[in-house]
């Protein structure tokens, strides 16, 4: 038990270190240059649903581990965490990753009985089209498309998303500020994953389920964030939906509209003597 909770929360953490790498809280403010790489660990405070459409939320204290990485290839950044393969002025290829927090079905009274959902690693291709911008803004257009993976002694794959977005970045006066709104969509596996209820589940309050693949609702998310010499802050706000999704009807939907929200704090320890320029 002591080695499933730490495992749970180990997971967590690194789910939530993902929440920052995406930009839902973002890096430090672009400069003329800037190290190679940065560490630093902090804390960060969330509140998330135990899974989209939960009737069940979960607070977490969590560390939050700060790595930075701006090489020409390998990048950890606001961006995420991702291998650059084509870096051009306008349009950008890379694999990226993810990651998801686990679900303990015993608190939510829609899974009581059900099998927990396990913590998450996704990772694929991502296409970044640069729409617009300007000397302290940007809008972009991110295509990305993950395969899903459980994570466990035995990992096995469970799916595939997609969740195509519009994002815009913004720097004012020292401070970072992300928006971003994305249309959800996944495969019949996944969605079977987390929303299907096979017959040995059902009951009387939950009868047999079994999801389609396609539309998964939508996502809207605020984010500002603030470096100030060796402390990092960051917060944001996500807005969620699953209104015209194909699993809408799922007995495990208890809540269609829900909002998450964080806070963190970094302390910013180590930094490379090289440098590298902002176009890296």
């Amino acid at each position: 038990m002591r080695g499933s909770r730490l495992r749970e929360r180990v997971c967590a953490a690194g789910a939530a270190g993902t929440l920052m790498a995406a930009g839902l809280v973002a890096a430090p403010a672009a400069r003329a240059e800037q190290p190679l790489w940065e560490l630093g660990l902090g804390a960060a405070a969330l509140r998330l649903p135990d899974y989209r459409g939960a009737d069940h939320s979960r607070n977490w204290l969590l560390p939050l581990p700060y790595v930075v990485y701006r090489g020409e290839i390998l990048r950890s950044d606001r961006d995420g965490a991702r291998a650059m393969l084509v870096d051009g002025e306008r349009v950008e290829v890379d694999l990226s990753v993810a990651a998801g927090a686990p679900t303990d079905s015993g608190a939510s009274d829609a899974r009581r009985g059900m099998p927990d959902l396990e913590a998450t690693l996704e990772f694929g291709p991502n296409v970044n089209f640069t729409l617009a911008r300007g000397a302290a803004w940007k809008l972009d257009l991110r295509l990305p498309l993950r395969a899903v993976f459980t994570v466990r002694s035995a990992p096995r794959q469970i799916g595939w998303s997609t969740s195509p977005n519009l994002n815009f970045d913004l720097r004012w006066q020292g401070w970072n500020f992300g928006a971003q709104i994305a249309a959800l969509a996944a495969d019949r596996r996944l969605n079977q994953y987390t929303y299907g209820v096979a017959p040995a589940w059902a009951c009387a309050e939950r009868p047999a389920y079994r999801a389609a693949g396609g539309r998964a609702g939508w996502q809207g998310t605020l984010s500002a964030t603030r470096r100030e010499g060796a402390f990092w802050f960051g917060t944001f706000v996500r807005a969620d939906t699953l209104a015209g999704a194909v699993f809408e009807a799922s007995p495990l939907v208890r809540r269609r509209d829900d909002v998450a929200f964080g806070i963190g704090v970094a302390w910013v320890f180590a930094a490379s003597t090289q440098r590298v320029s902002e176009s890296r």
